[in-house]
């Protein structure tokens, strides 16, 4: 009888009816099936960065890497790429894939005499340097690479004819070593397993200035390859929700992507794991900026179901941040904290706090209009009269100037004056995105999109495809890229740079606190600002600089916003714009 009914069941499913549309597997795991949202793709490397013998002896036929697998292994050995090692050196391979990507690695081992399984060494990279290290070093050089938050360096078996998929991590190159001797390890494939959010690019940036088109589309990029489970601030290092760093990431999904729940769960992620009094991350500033980024993505989706539902958490860590205030002066606890840079000056983390918490405030009120809540807008009006007479000094800081000016504390000029000294230097991938803003209020565009090919353009001409956690703009001198291995006398910009929690190759390499100049473009070159909730009223005021034109689009909840300014002879700009009918456009 058992037979029958699965016979029955096959023929139902041939013939379509009604019991071939369920679907098994979810009713077998109904009660605990969790669907991924991400989606996976398969990478073929581009290029072979370094063989360790190029005399076809360890290594055969390493070209067979670079061309496209489909999946499938077969009883055929012919044209595979042929591993060998001996006692005095392991044979190995070490291959791009062309771009930063966050996921893992298969690796397909094809058929051979011995099935055996056989042992091999893979090592993930963001850089040359990092995949050909070795983990468990102390502080910088080549040996300083960690395995924290994602493991990168791997030692596994593999099947006789078949594969293996590992890791997950943030990299763009894989070394492959075969650790067993004298035994060949004939290899037909070694992909990349990218895991992505499949999601459209709707906003757009192009302009006469490619290094600034090439900018504009890393900072996106870096943002997108964060934009997993929850927004994360890096794939490799901090696969955590810090909301501190989310918001110049949340003002380029505003940018590039739109409306996006990932947002939204992040910010409730962090709500959620925080129960009042603590401070999210344990840092008092990163619950200011819970209050702004909430501020700014309504700006820009108009949710306000979504917003309503922050109203009691809201209040209450309103209250707390304004009993930490006394006569004007911020006194907050907690973790004390800005950026890496400043940490250890803590006049400036007084300065970058007192403008912070001003600006909260300021959010505060905006959301107590929306959600039309009186005792709340009281509270931050009542919190912010007296902060505003109180004008820490900024130190000659450039974070501690850039927030001060955005708080209204200090006039942009001046604060201009100390963001544009000796240039890139001092500047930062995090807090740059506020110093560039700085400069924007006191109308140095050009100064600022100098700032922005000089600091952002320097790490692709080093090789990155996406941005760093941390640069250091004196460290270009002398220094080898990221794509290849350093010369003897050159400067290691990953193995050797970084400090505090990002020294070494610890440091992150795709880190979506670094993208500012992607949002920072689209608004002030494209000229593209919301005034009103949901992008209802959108203005739009280009400033180009020395650039000859440019062009772009900016998603609303209506659809997008198509602009075009180009310079006339005159040297007046002459603008096309395109957008949805629910949007009244400012000029």
């Amino acid at each position: 009888m058992k037979k029958f009914s699965v016979y029955l069941l096959f023929l139902s499913i041939l013939s379509g009816n009604a019991l071939a549309q369920k679907n098994i597997l979810h009713d077998n795991f109904k009660d605990n099936l969790v669907k991924d949202e991400i989606t996976r793709s398969y990478v073929t490397p581009l290029k072979i960065v370094w063989l360790s013998d190029n005399e076809n002896k360890q290594v055969k036929n390493p070209q067979v890497l670079l061309t496209q697998f489909d999946g499938q292994l077969s009883t055929s050995g012919a044209g595979m790429c042929v591993l060998k090692s001996d006692n005095e050196k392991d044979a190995a391979v070490l291959l791009d894939f062309g771009k930063e990507l966050y996921g893992g690695v298969q690796v397909a081992a094809a058929i051979r005499g011995d099935k055996k399984p056989i042992k091999i060494r893979v090592r993930l990279g963001e850089s040359v340097s990092e995949a050909m290290s070795n983990y468990g070093g102390d502080g910088k050089g080549i040996n300083s690479a960690t395995n924290d938050h994602s493991l990168r360096d791997f030692t596994l078996e593999l099947p006789w004819l078949g594969s293996v998929e590992i890791g997950n991590s943030g990299f763009r190159f894989v070394r492959i070593d075969l650790l067993d001797k004298d035994i060949e390890l004939p290899i037909r494939s070694v992909r990349a397993i990218a895991r992505y959010r499949d999601i459209p690019y709707i906003g757009s940036f192009r302009s006469s200035d490619e290094r600034l088109n090439k900018i504009w589309e890393t900072g996106a990029y870096t943002v997108h390859l964060n934009m997993q489970e929850y927004l994360w601030d890096g794939i490799k290092r901090d696969r955590l929700v810090w909301v501190g760093d989310m918001h110049p990431e949340v003002m380029t999904v505003n940018t590039v992507f739109g409306g996006s729940d990932i947002v939204k769960s992040s910010l409730d992620f962090a709500k959620n794991t925080t129960p009042l009094p603590g401070w999210i991350n344990g840092i008092s500033s990163y619950s200011l900026w819970w209050i702004i980024i909430h501020r700014d993505y309504y700006r820009h989706q108009g949710d306000l179901d979504y917003l309503k539902e922050q109203r009691e958490y809201l209040k209450n860590l309103t209250a707390q941040i304004a009993a930490k205030v006394d006569n004007g002066v911020e006194k907050l606890d907690g973790g004390r904290f800005l950026d890496w840079p400043t940490s250890e000056n803590p006049d400036a983390i007084h300065a970058g706090l007192q403008a912070l918490t001003i600006m909260a405030m300021e959010a505060g009120i905006d959301i107590a209009g929306w959600i039309n809540d009186a005792e709340l807008k009281s509270l931050c009006k009542k919190t912010l009269e007296p902060m505003k007479k109180h004008s820490p000094s900024d130190t000659d800081n450039k974070q501690a100037a850039a927030l001060l000016s955005l708080a209204g504390l200090l006039k942009a000029d001046k604060a201009s004056d100390v963001i544009l000294k000796n240039g890139a230097d001092n500047f930062a991938t995090f807090y740059g995105y506020y110093m560039l803003e700085t400069l924007a209020k006191a109308g140095k565009y050009a100064e600022a999109m100098q700032i922005i090919s000089d600091y952002w353009g320097t790490m692709l001409d080093l090789g990155a495809t996406s941005f760093w956690e941390d640069f250091v703009y004196a460290e270009r001198k002398n220094a080898a890229g990221i794509d290849a291995l350093v010369p003897e006398g050159k400067h290691d910009i990953h193995a050797d740079g970084g400090s505090y929690c990002y020294v070494g190759l610890r440091a992150s390499l795709c880190h979506g606190w670094a993208s500012g100049p992607t949002s920072w473009l689209s608004a002030h070159v494209l000229g593209i600002k919301v005034l009103k909730p949901g992008s209802k009223t959108v203005q739009i005021r280009p400033n180009l600089g020395n650039l000859e034109f440019a062009e772009g689009s900016f998603p609303t909840p209506y659809g997008k916003i198509y602009v075009k300014h180009t310079k006339q002879a005159d040297g007046k700009i002459k603008s096309e714009i395109d957008a949805p009918k629910e949007v009244i456009i400012k000029r």
